[in-house]
């Protein structure tokens, strides 16, 4: 089926190019139809001769007179053809199909039910499809052909043409609030020769010239405080990072991360400026700060609450961990249905307790603080707690949409916990963390009291309420069979 109609338009093409050129270079726009259509009424008294383009997404022949829909991105009119008016009326019905991209010359004019049109003088085709649009009425329904050939889903549904833009709008926001605060802008590596930065399984490439290996990077952080070594102040990054983990809604292998850095701050200095932030990138995305989810609204405006994590766990999971023992941990987890195969470390097992029983939750954007020191090897210890560590999370919707931290300065501190780290790794467990040399001789140069905070855009998807996929032009597919 879909053989035939791609050799009719092959037929067509052929007839169009005994003529003409199907694919010019160069085309005529007077401007784009939205701009048009705003001075409709003043265009269409002065009877201007005007060019737009456009691709045909509606042809309905009436004999005499033809009605064609005609939209660029912004804009729709209908082009109005007829025997009279419109030269070569014939061969273009010959050789027009919807999806086509044309060029068209006219004037502007209303139908007798008021309908803003364009009366074509000339229509030229500007670029020939050799594919059939699906049909607009059914639009692209099939999930892995949506994500696949998201083309076809832009061409055919405005709302995730919409998406895309409130995301442009979303990170525009982060990075004006960073930049009125003074924060700087910077662009670290993508290839690292030791991952680090966060607890994720690394994607691992090959480096021709230097015959090395090398990893994706899976976090911006490391590189970003050696900034503040060299005697800047204030930093961020917006990147991709690359983490070789599962698939789910909330999660893929390769997104949008921000993170920033600030001297001489510490996390309750970051909560303030986080919440302020967050308040202000959601109010500029989605115009309001009270959004539905679910049968509730989430309402971002209200004062955000400080939650102990000690004191949540402990309500919610039944365990104090003041004194809970390895063992104590491990047989709570296996009584919650969760695996611990491949899981080496007492703030693993924690951590999948705490995502079990405390995280589904919490609803409304909270920070939860001061979670042990097993869970988080680059935060700074807590003054009066050695065992917990100055952390906030903010937390909402059931899930974790932001962390951040007082950096830990002290190298002799921070080679203790990565090479506690390397111990959980040859333990078996693949997400800890590598022992970065270079970035403990940074240390040792000396790193200022600082705070840090990273979000990616699971923050948008969650709070616009989609899937993180949905929310990516084109996330990573398995390949066609």
């Amino acid at each position: 089926m879909i053989d035939d109609l791609i050799r009719e338009r092959e037929k067509k093409l052929a007839r169009y190019e005994t003529k003409k050129n199907a694919f010019p270079a160069s085309v005529r726009r007077t401007a784009s139809i939205s701009d048009l259509l705003s001075n409709f009424d003043t265009i269409a008294s002065s009877e201007e001769k005007i060019f737009l383009v456009g691709r045909v997404y509606a042809w309905r022949d009436q004999g005499k007179i033809i009605f064609a829909d005609v939209r660029d991105e912004r804009g729709k009119i209908q082009a109005v053809l007829s025997e009279k008016e419109t030269k070569e009326i014939e061969f273009i019905k010959e050789t027009i199909d919807i999806g086509d991209f044309i060029e068209v010359k006219g004037v502007f004019f209303s139908t007798q039910r008021g309908e803003k049109s364009i009366r074509v003088e000339e229509m030229r085709i500007i670029a020939k499809t050799m594919r059939p649009i699906p049909s607009s009425w059914y639009g692209v329904t099939d999930e892995d052909i949506r994500f696949r050939k998201r083309y076809l889903d832009f061409l055919l549904n405005e709302e995730s043409r919409d998406i895309f833009r409130k995301k442009r709008i979303f990170w525009d926001a982060v990075r004006s609030f960073l930049n009125e605060y003074g924060f700087f802008e910077v662009e670290m590596p993508v290839l690292e020769p030791v991952p680090g930065g966060a607890e994720a399984e690394p994607f691992v490439t090959h480096h021709n010239a230097l015959d090395e290996d090398f990893y994706l990077r899976i976090s911006l952080e490391l590189p970003l405080k050696k900034m503040l070594v060299g005697g800047f102040d204030s930093v961020f990054e917006i990147g991709r990072i690359f983490r070789n983990e599962g698939i789910d809604r909330e999660h893929l292998q390769d997104y949008t991360q921000m993170e920033c850095y600030r001297a001489y701050w510490d996390y309750r200095d970051m909560m303030k400026f986080v919440e302020a932030m967050y308040k202000s990138v959601i109010k500029k995305t989605f115009g309001t700060l009270a959004l539905q989810w679910n049968d509730s609204v989430i309402n971002w405006d209200n004062a955000w609450p400080t939650i102990e994590y000690y004191d949540v766990f402990q309500k919610e999971s039944g365990i104090d961990l003041k004194t809970a023992s390895f063992e104590t941990l491990c047989e709570k987890a296996v009584s919650l249905g969760i695996s611990l195969e491949g899981i080496a470390g007492k703030g693993r097992v924690i951590d999948l307790i705490y995502k079990k029983t405390v995280r589904p939750k919490l609803i409304n954007p909270c920070f939860l603080v001061n979670p042990p020191v097993e869970i988080e090897p680059l935060a700074k210890r807590m003054e009066n707690d050695k065992g917990r560590v100055e952390r906030f999370q903010i937390v909402a919707y059931g899930t974790e949409l932001g962390k951040g931290f007082s950096e830990l300065n002290d190298p002799r501190d921070q080679r203790e916990r990565f090479e506690e780290q390397m111990r959980l790794r040859e333990a078996g467990d693949s997400e800890a963390q590598y022992i970065d040399e270079s970035f403990l001789e940074a240390l040792e140069y000396g790193m200022p009291p600082a705070g840090g905070f990273g979000m990616s855009e699971r923050l948008f998807s969650v709070v616009l309420g989609k899937s993180i996929r949905e929310t990516v032009i084109f996330p990573l597919m398995r390949g066609e069979k």
